[in-house]
């Protein structure tokens, strides 16, 4: 053994024992007579004391990072450090061992505050892992993992592992390809999740099946998503509604956030959602119910108001408390940001004024029977300011979600050190394509609420599926269904999409097949992991949980992948590059 105890364990009651430590310099303080080291690993730091003439001639030659073992002797020391976990003691050192010699440059500085760049704390990851904060994100990382695994044996479900070579199928992004050596021409495909594999199971008996399952999907990266790959506690459970769906996922939620956070976490029942009135009232599917702000449809207010930016459009507004107090200034930041950052094509507003005057930006086209419709139906009051969003429908929703969420941020409304949760529900089973035509919404392998007759008699857009997501402070951070185990409603819902019975006994074989044989009804959901180590990390940075992410550009830089592979190996597995 190179250690007999761990750095950052040893305290008063050692004074007088033999020890032997091992772990990397962190610091080196030479004060002529007498030399000390700060030595650190996972478990902390240790002050080691050099005052013998040869061990000091040695130690000229140390540089920070080197990895050392020392031997050495406990004892209290004289200037006592309260601060620090072992700072009633010291170790003096009478032998000292390089295990491993580092450089003398390194290419950055480690346990500062100093900024580095993303891209070369990413090529030198190794490195990067040993800063304490992000060290110890990875080290929560594993403990939370080790919490969810304990709360599902809890709950009874079986861990169970489904394959990573599957079949490419159209489950809403890219699929990443496996090219087969054994059969040319064929390739398999990393699974985007374990959708079908999980219903199979459920078909095959097993009561309650969950897993940590790697997804990939070749999607763009950003802040709040890990490119090509990322980790979910998937689970699935027979003979199980949405309702049951719902009590599993608030258990797991709030016992885990609450072990791990001193922040305030939402009790269970959680706040539910619908789709249509996420939209309505936050312009967005994930909202974050720490802002106070919501979005209200005045189109009727202005419906006989000679104002030409408002004619013929929808027409939102954002009632902003005790808003009327910002100076000129803000309110044409805000204007920027919503024509350089949402496309809108302006921002109107107007400001309430303690005098009971209207003031600033559209004053002039607020009338008197405006403003008190204002105030009656909509809880306008003095002393505050209104900012209105005139576009076509969805898009006026998109651009005041995008505005409600930056007035939180620059007013500083956000509540804080809380985590407030809420279900999203009854989400749309399709949707308009950008080729306008029709597609699935959400997850085509959802239950539509009504059945094949709700299926057979609506409108494709009306359709309202058993579909469900769990939001957390403006995350999604997990999706979710009542499964469709019907044959027939499976061929009749893609059908509606454009795929004929023969693509979805070709695309979808084995699920086709399965459900010809008993199938429970069945539902499950999948929690994202790494966003949810984001979220109790207090990170806002994906890459900050993951141990070796990708890039922006979805780039690994530390094991330079993707890279060139050779001619043989592509020969070996029939491919050929297209210049």
């Amino acid at each position: 053994m190179y250690r007999t105890h761990n750095l950052g364990e040893l305290n008063i009651k050692n004074v007088g024992e033999e020890v032997e430590l091992s772990g990397w310099i962190q610091k080196i303080r030479n004060l002529g007579g007498m030399i000390f080291i700060d030595l650190r690993d996972q478990f902390g730091i240790t002050q080691i004391v050099i005052n013998d003439a040869e061990l000091q001639e040695q130690v000229k030659d140390f540089v920070t990072e080197s990895c050392i073992h020392i031997y050495g002797k406990v004892v209290e020391r004289s200037s006592k450090n309260l601060k620090m976990a072992t700072g009633e003691i010291e170790v003096v050192a009478n032998k000292l061992e390089v295990l491993g010699k580092c450089k003398n440059v390194l290419p950055f500085e480690i346990n500062t505050d100093q900024e580095v760049r993303e891209d070369l704390r990413l090529e030198y990851r190794f490195l990067d892992l040993r800063n304490q904060k992000l060290h110890d994100t990875i080290l929560l990382r594993s403990k939370i993992l080790k919490t969810l695994r304990d709360k599902m044996d809890e709950l009874g479900f079986a861990e169970i592992q489904t394959p990573i070579l599957a079949n490419s199928s159209p489950e809403g992004a890219r699929d990443f390809l496996v090219p087969s050596r054994l059969h040319p021409g064929e390739f398999y495909a990393l699974p985007q999740a374990p959708q079908q594999f999980k219903q199979l199971l459920m078909v095959s008996g097993f009561n309650k099946y969950f897993q940590i399952a790697p997804c990939f999907r070749d999607e763009d990266p950003r802040a709040d998503r890990a490119p090509g790959e990322f980790y979910q506690l998937d689970f699935e459970m027979s003979f199980a509604t949405q309702e049951d769906v719902f009590k599993v996922v608030e258990d797991i939620v709030t016992s885990t956030y609450k072990k791990f956070t001193d922040w305030k976490v939402d009790e269970g029942p959680f706040l539910k959602i619908p789709y249509k009135e996420a939209m309505e009232k936050y312009g967005i599917d994930k909202p974050d119910l720490r802002n106070p702000l919501i979005i209200q449809d005045v189109t009727k207010v202005f419906a006989n108001i000679d104002f030409n930016a408002f004619k013929d459009k929808t027409i939102k507004a954002i009632i902003v408390p005790n808003g009327a107090e910002q100076g000129r200034k803000f309110f044409d930041k805000m204007t920027e940001f919503a024509v350089q950052e949402c496309e809108a094509k302006g921002l109107a507003w107007t400001k309430f004024e303690q005098d009971g005057t209207v003031q600033g930006g559209i004053s002039k086209f607020i009338t008197e029977e405006a403003k008190a419709r204002l105030e009656n139906e909509f809880g306008a009051k003095t002393g505050d300011s209104i900012f209105f969003i005139a576009d076509e429908f969805h898009k006026a929703q998109k651009i005041s979600g995008l505005v409600r969420i930056e007035l939180g941020k620059r007013l500083d409304l956000i509540e804080k050190n809380t985590y407030k949760f809420c279900f999203i529900v009854d989400f749309p089973m399709y949707e308009l394509s950008d080729e306008g035509t029709i597609d699935f919404c959400h997850n085509p392998f959802s239950m539509p609420q009504g059945g094949l007759e709700a299926l057979q008699t609506k409108e494709p857009l009306d359709i309202v599926a058993y579909q469900f997501d769990l939001v957390c402070n403006g995350y999604e951070t997990m999706s979710g269904a009542v499964r469709n185990h019907d044959p027939e409603i499976m061929v009749k819902a893609f059908e509606i999409a454009g795929y004929a019975e023969e693509d979805v006994k070709n695309r979808f074989g084995a699920l086709y097949n399965a459900f010809q044989y008993g199938t429970p009804p069945h539902a499950g959901a999948a929690l994202g992991l790494d966003r949810m180590v984001m979220l109790i990390a207090d990170c806002i940075n994906i890459r900050e949980v993951i141990a070796f992410p990708k890039n922006k550009k979805a780039r690994d830089l530390l094991m330079r992948a993707p890279s060139v592979v050779t001619k043989q190996q592509l020969d070996e597995v029939h491919i050929q590059i297209k210049e």
